[in-house]
């Protein structure tokens, strides 16, 4: 049944959370969480996209960065909402005096809030550090010795080697193994609904875990993407040239997502051979789900698949 051919390739993506998936569909989302009693939650939500309101948003280039500001968001809401359900509330905790103090002072839910804040705040500055900055400091080390080409060449393979290194050792730890098993999870119901199956534990078991639309697959091409733009642009300034990776990352994002969203539409060789270096970065991101998993999964699912036919399509 895995190898039955796709009838419908869908728009509607998705996110491994804590113990959960969240499903984004052309007009809903919805964040399925499995609590530690075994029950299913759900937060449903209506999307409204920005191009409706802004048609510009809705161009080619700038709805690729658009729409990853847009997904990070909605992903940190999502890790926020599943991580209420991880631990079971201590009804004997009492909390320090200063935290009783700020408590008071402020508000328990806006101190919340501003930790969340500072974390996502924290978290993206790190990666663009590590991934973005990092690289190109260690390749600029060599600019006098080397040609322009070679020297962003060394450059990417940097980033990318940091990259799959992060991934790698994040894997070895349970919960984010768990996560990546959520992902599978995720995979795998899509490719079911993509293939016209009724959306069943053992249907969506049976497909394959590697999707060439997965947000892993995306990052890779950002990658790569980001390669052949900063081979066109020759700074010798270290400063400068760490400056212009910040600056034009919206536009490597904007590109990034043009080239998947043609490859997404066709099964040829050229998006079989850009979608590759992705798929083999999923064997460590995209884990062989329980069933339990893909019961969430399929919940998730099922909220978000819009009711008027081929209004998903990719």
């Amino acid at each position: 049944m895995s190898s039955e051919k796709v009838l419908h390739k869908t728009s509607i993506g998705g996110q491994a959370v804590l113990e959960g998936i969240m499903m984004k569909g052309p007009r809903k989302t919805c964040i399925a969480v499995r609590k530690p009693d075994g029950e299913i939650v759900t937060e449903e939500s209506e999307n409204h996209p920005l191009k409706e309101r802004y048609p510009i948003v809705g161009l080619p280039i700038i709805r690729g960065f658009v729409n990853m500001i847009s997904m990070m968001a909605e992903g940190f809401h999502a890790i926020d909402y599943s991580s209420r359900f991880l631990e079971e509330e201590d009804e004997n905790y009492e909390p320090g005096k200063f935290e009783a103090w700020l408590e008071k002072k402020i508000g328990a839910k806006k101190i919340e809030s501003a930790i969340f804040t500072i974390s996502i705040v924290l978290g993206v500055l790190l990666a663009v550090g590590l991934f973005i900055l990092l690289p190109a400091f260690l390749s600029g080390l060599l600019s006098d010795r080397v040609p322009h080409l070679v020297e962003n060449l060394i450059e990417g393979v940097i980033r990318i080697v940091l990259f799959v290194f992060y991934m790698w050792l994040v894997s070895l730890m349970k919960d984010i193994r768990r996560t990546y098993e959520y992902h599978g999870a995720e995979h795998k119901t899509i490719y079911c609904y993509e293939k016209g199956l009724e959306l069943t534990v053992e249907n969506v078991r049976m497909q394959k875990r590697e999707h060439p639309r997965c947000g892993t697959s995306f990052l890779f091409v950002i990658m790569i993407i980001s390669i052949l733009v900063f081979w066109l642009i020759d700074v010798r300034s270290r400063l400068l040239r760490m400056a212009l990776r910040i600056v034009l990352l919206p536009l490597i994002i904007g590109l990034s997502y043009e080239v998947l969203k043609i490859t997404g539409r066709s099964d040829g060789l050229l998006s079989r051979i850009v979608s590759w270096p992705g798929r083999m970065l999923q064997h460590l991101t995209v884990l062989e789900p329980d069933d339990s998993m893909i019961e969430v999964a399929i919940t998730a699912m099922k909220a978000v698949i819009p009711e008027k036919q081929g209004e998903d399509a990719w």
